[in-house]
């Protein structure tokens, strides 16, 4: 039997998007808090989150049963409540499409380890108790990676592929990048894709670890969800939400040394460019990681060597603003984007770019252009 499925072509567009973030629940308070640089990052209550950092990028007054209701959030950690929130605000703005034919309807989510605070707290219960078994099988379901999508899926009655992507800061543009070839190949007729992180205790410590040996430790940590919807022009068109940008591209590459990073990255942004027929001119924003130093100097370094130094060229670095937030980040940073697109949309022949270094060797850039 030929299984073959023909390649589609179509253009490919991000025509919603939505966020739970540092800045609060809601697209708008993330497009405003970027618009006017106003820092996410506050506080940790310690009583709550015993943690060795002082200040923290956390969603406000977040719980899950405060946005999602009691019921069925009892044993739902925050992570996967993080998730179904976020997704939940993106199928809002597309219910009428999802609900008409849900198997057509793909979810890709990105996220770093799934849930660390899950995942070690029942291997410590299974160390501490009487029998290595005796743990709450409850629980259990959270500690595996993809139960942020599935219960997402679950949750909003969407059953087409559902996929978790794992790529550390790279995450967000990896389920971008996943969620194209998904339709491309026939698999789906729209797709929301999009990342989440969790702050939780235990996640402050690996971090806090983690940067002893990269001498990373002044950065505050955050969290949250970005997702967006992908289609293609005409189904957008068709279903009245206006085109925010067009998917131009995306490209990785891996390196071996640190001092390789800038260089890896800049070849990316070549090689996008050069495959979508984009001039560095064209490009008229950049949205940078702009967290941890050694990484952001590497990172304006390759954007400064692939495009050259534009005073036209605006740079948003949400980093800042929201914290390392991991998973998420670079979701966050083409929420930015999109976020500057509706308020002031592109021509036609403009472009933004997306960028990161990832901790783990890899490096990443996404192209964007202005929609009709």
């Amino acid at each position: 039997m030929n299984t073959a499925v023909a390649c589609r072509t179509d253009e490919l567009v991000l025509s919603a998007w939505f966020t739970v973030s540092p800045f609060g629940v809601g697209k708008e308070v993330f497009a405003d808090g970027i618009a006017h640089a106003r820092s996410g990052i506050s506080e940790v209550d310690k009583a709550v989150f015993p943690v060795p950092y002082d200040r923290a990028g956390m969603v406000p007054d977040f719980t899950a049963a405060k946005y999602l209701g009691r019921k069925g959030t009892r044993l739902m950690d925050r992570l996967t409540a993080l998730a179904v929130t976020s997704v939940g605000g993106l199928v809002e703005q597309a219910s009428a499409e999802l609900s008409a034919a849900p198997e057509r309807a793909g979810l890709v989510l990105g996220t770093g380890w799934a849930s660390v605070q899950s995942i070690m707290d029942t291997t410590r219960d299974s160390l501490s108790g009487e029998k290595p078994y005796h743990v709450d099988p409850a629980k259990f379901p959270n500690t595996v990676m993809n139960k942020a999508a599935g219960q997402s899926a679950i949750w909003h009655t969407i059953k087409g592929p559902n996929t978790t992507i794992s790529g550390d800061w790279l995450t967000g543009l990896l389920a971008l990048s996943y969620a194209a070839r998904l339709y491309r190949g026939g698999h789906t007729d729209r797709v929301l894709c999009g990342a989440v992180e969790e702050y939780s205790t235990q996640r402050a410590w690996l971090e806090w670890h983690a940067g002893a040996a990269s001498g990373e430790r002044a950065h505050a940590l955050g969290e949250g969800g970005a997702f967006f919807l992908l289609e293609s022009s005409d189904e957008a068109r068709a279903a009245g939400r206006p085109a925010l940008a067009r998917v131009l591209g995306t490209r990785f590459r891996a390196f071996g040394a640190p001092d390789r990073a800038s260089r890896a990255l800049a070849d990316c942004v070549r090689s996008v460019l050069a495959e979508t027929g984009t001039g560095a001119d064209q490009v008229r924003l950049v949205s940078l990681s702009g967290v941890a130093s050694t990484v952001s100097a590497a990172e304006e370094e390759a954007v400064n060597d692939a495009l050259g130094e534009s005073a036209d060229r605006r740079r948003i670095r949400c980093g800042p603003l929201v914290g390392d937030t991991s998973a998420v980040a670079t979701g966050f940073q083409l929420a930015a984007v999109l976020a500057e697109l509706e308020r002031s949309p592109f021509g036609t022949d403009d472009a933004a770019l997306i960028t990161a270094i990832g901790r783990d060797g890899t490096v990443g850039c996404a192209l964007l252009g202005g929609a009709a």
